[in-house]
């Protein structure tokens, strides 16, 4: 038999390793495996320029990046997208633009092995009223999750993030606007995995804590859903007030009690966890901030996976990012990439 000729050997090579590496870091979102991945934000910019022009206001993610991203060994993406983009009229039609654009990002997840998360970026708002206000019904938010449900039923590629922070509302007001959704999605025979954020900004550090006199740990202590395929979504960063803003990180030994008394409230309500926020700049401080959250999610039975914030081409300078730059990693990856 003649040899093969060398260029020909090396492109054989490199699709053989493709195959067999392929499956170490593609996961589905049916899939009993952790979900492990960052946002690629963009598509929920410029909330004041609605509905603002593709490309000059907001922008979607690129090949290139979910390349990027699953060459290190992520195998799911948050994409945060604007509510009023995708249904321009409460209880309308859905803008066929916005859904292809959506349905083009699912199609890159799919070919990639990827699960994609289509999280409503809205704070718990639609052009300012907040859920459950005679401007926007409960009954608005829920159309639009049956609708996106109906269009998006694949349950190996996307899953449903019903709102990021919903800050707008009282924590009971959302834990009950989040369970009528759920069931209602439920109802309208979808079976994706659903994330549902914790009221107010979804931390961590203040999950047990009152507000008005109901905490996130009461409040969804109870929350079912009958296919059991909801998780409770969780956000962390890693600055004094914990906002993800700022250039100084809080001792790495916070996050210990910090994410131990989530994780046993979790175990004694049964529920399921997902981080999806935290992120943390770049100098040193930070790093063993960043390293201490992930290294407290070991546990899989209750932390399903996270996603870090954020990635996406048009952050520039933003501490946070790490979108590589001019061929680069940024120094946060180096930590993540030991976590995926």
């Amino acid at each position: 038999m003649p040899l093969m000729p060398a260029s020909l050997a090396r492109r054989t090579v490199v699709m053989l390793w493709g195959l067999l590496a392929a499956p170490l870091a593609a996961a589905s979102c049916d899939q009993d495996v952790a979900l492990k991945g960052v946002n690629l934000a963009g598509a929920e910019f410029n909330g004041s320029k609605l509905p603002g022009v593709l490309y000059k206001d907001y922008v979607y993610p690129k090949d290139a990046e979910f390349d990027y991203f699953a060459s290190i060994g992520a195998n799911a993406i948050r994409l945060p997208f604007r509510w009023e983009r995708i249904q321009p009229s409460l209880s309308g039609e859905l803008d066929p633009a916005e859904l292809r654009n959506l349905e083009k990002t699912v199609a890159m997840a799919k070919s990639r092995g990827m699960c994609v998360i289509l999280d409503v970026h809205n704070y718990g708002t639609y052009r300012g009223n907040a859920i459950g206000t005679p401007e926007v019904p409960v009954k608005a938010f829920i159309n639009l999750w049956t609708r996106l449900a109906a269009r998006f039923s694949d349950t190996s590629v996307v899953a449903f993030g019903l709102m990021n922070e919903p800050f707008k509302l009282p924590i009971a007001q959302w834990a009950s606007t989040a369970q009528q959704t759920v069931s209602a999605i439920r109802k309208s025979g979808a079976e994706n995995l659903i994330l549902v954020s914790g009221g107010r900004w979804s931390g961590v550090h203040e999950w047990e804590k009152p507000k008005s006199g109901m905490s996130n740990a009461n409040a969804f202590a109870q929350f079912q859903d009958p296919l059991k395929r909801t998780w409770i979504e969780v956000h962390q960063y890693a600055d004094p007030h914990y906002s993800g803003t700022g250039q100084t990180c809080v001792p790495a030994a916070n996050f210990t009690n910090m994410f131990g008394n989530i994780t046993r409230w979790a175990k004694t309500n049964n529920q399921r966890l997902f981080l999806g926020e935290f992120g943390t700049p770049a100098n040193q401080a930070c790093l063993e901030a960043l390293d201490a959250m992930l290294a407290q999610m070991k546990d899989e039975t209750v932390w399903r996976g996270w996603t870090y914030w954020a990635a996406g081409s048009w952050w520039g300078s933003y501490p946070l990012s790490i979108a590589p730059q001019n061929g680069r990693d940024a120094p946060q990856t180096r930590i993540l990439k030991r976590y995926f």
